[in-house]
């Protein structure tokens, strides 16, 4: 029989990625304890703050737990979300599969398969102008190109990932610029898309660097537990939306 290994259980949470964020649960610092026993694995998650989105770390939790379910061997999962004031639902609701409308009866206004593709999205977007901004260091037109003129990259294996999760053409055949819904962009266009790509991505990275920030903050050894957030009231956030 397979045992799975912690060193296992990482590489899986590794491919857990935060969807607003576009970069690994673990990476980030999300992850605070794997614990794996006769193939019975826990897991506990944090968040930069006790008012990040339900929605979102909803859609981490969930993602998580089907990653490590999905390692053979894997008897059971426990993920467990901590000092957030929706973990009760959340938790709840990923252990019994009641998804995202099931674990906030009367609040969610619908599952969040819209939100990830939007997020998959200017994920992409981002990836784009990450590989646009290489091809043109090196001295090419990325609007001339097609995938099977780009050099490989991590930038290049990163656009072709997030390709792959939109069903956007990946063959070597394809143009290298197409906008997030898989059209073409015009070469008279290609300036300004990929302008607008480059605001997505200082925009996602901005944010990722910002709830680093707010992380090492609330959960830094010099600090401790931010246990006063966590007594605090709920505020008033609604289940598919960012707090205001």
């Amino acid at each position: 029989m397979t045992v799975p290994s912690d060193s296992g259980i990482w590489d899986a949470l590794a491919t857990v990625r935060d969807p607003e964020l576009d970069e690994p649960i673990t990476e980030l610092g999300f992850v605070s304890e794997v614990e794996v026993h006769e193939g019975h694995v826990s897991v506990r998650l944090r968040l930069p703050t006790y008012f990040c989105a339900p929605n979102f770390a909803y859609l981490m939790v969930a993602d998580a737990c089907d990653a490590v379910r999905a390692i053979p061997g894997v008897v059971s999962v426990d993920i467990r979300l901590e000092d957030h004031f929706a973990a009760h639902e959340i938790n709840a609701g990923v252990a019994e599969g009641a998804r995202f409308t099931g674990s906030f009866p009367g609040e969610a206004r619908g599952e969040l398969d819209e939100l990830r593709l939007t997020f998959r999205r200017k994920a992409y977007l981002a990836s784009l102008d990450r590989l646009g901004t290489r091809l043109t260091a090196e001295g090419l037109q990325p609007a001339r190109l097609r995938l099977g003129d780009v050099p490989e990259s991590p930038e290049l294996a990163g656009l072709l990932r997030r390709r792959a999760e939109l069903g956007l053409d990946c063959s070597p055949q394809s143009p290298l610029l197409l906008d997030q819904c898989g059209e073409p962009i015009p070469a008279e266009e290609a300036a300004l898309r990929l302008r607008f790509a480059r605001a997505v991505r200082v925009s996602i990275e901005g944010n990722a660097d910002f709830c680093r920030g707010l992380l090492h903050t609330r959960y830094s050894e010099a600090a401790g537990r931010d246990s006063s957030s966590c007594s605090a009231a709920p505020p008033a956030v609604p289940p598919t939306g960012r707090p205001t």
